[in-house]
């Protein structure tokens, strides 16, 4: 299952955007703020981020930046009200792949969902396989020659996260 993050503090849209992508066979992972955002990515791997720019306690820019410090990989898509160049460039410049102005449309969204999730070749899959080495997403385990290995969750997920992007440098320390 693909888990996407949307960080938006208007709880009507986030609560519209994340039962839409829930409805089109994604999981979405609801946030107010980027500090609760950065919670919940500690908790469970996300493979795409939706975020506002607009937001209390850190705002979407903050965000974004303190994310690319972490994972330059991971698609950041902003959807926001500020239609200003300064914003777009801005955001650009921090490492976002794309940006929406509200109000959107829904579909278009999906749309861009999944053409950020297809260059960041990212599948909507379940399992992931290296070797002998299986791992099931869904059930959070890891089976090596078919044997049950025994991880915590925390583990599972790194592990799920590194192989997740094969044949790609981790990023160093910051």
């Amino acid at each position: 299952m693909i888990n996407i993050l949307v960080v938006e503090d208007d709880v009507k849209l986030n609560y519209i955007v994340c039962a839409f992508l829930n409805d089109n066979g994604f999981h979405a992972i609801s946030c107010k703020n980027g500090t609760e955002a950065f919670d919940r990515i500690l908790e469970e791997p996300v493979n795409l981020i939706v975020s506002d720019i607009m937001m209390p306690e850190m705002d979407g820019f903050e965000f974004a930046a303190e994310i690319r410090k972490q994972d330059k990989a991971i698609p950041i898509l902003f959807m926001t009200a500020r239609d200003d160049m300064g914003a777009k460039q801005k955001g650009y410049s921090l490492g976002i792949d794309d940006y929406m102005v509200k109000p959107i449309e829904m579909d278009e969204l999906l749309l861009r969902v999944a053409a950020l999730l297809r260059r960041a070749n990212i599948r909507n899959e379940r399992k992931l396989t290296a070797g002998s080495l299986v791992l099931n997403e869904e059930e959070t385990t890891a089976y090596l020659n078919a044997v049950e290995l025994p991880l915590t969750v925390k583990e599972f997920n790194i592990l799920f996260k590194l192989l997740s992007y094969p044949n790609e440098p981790l990023p160093g320390p910051s």
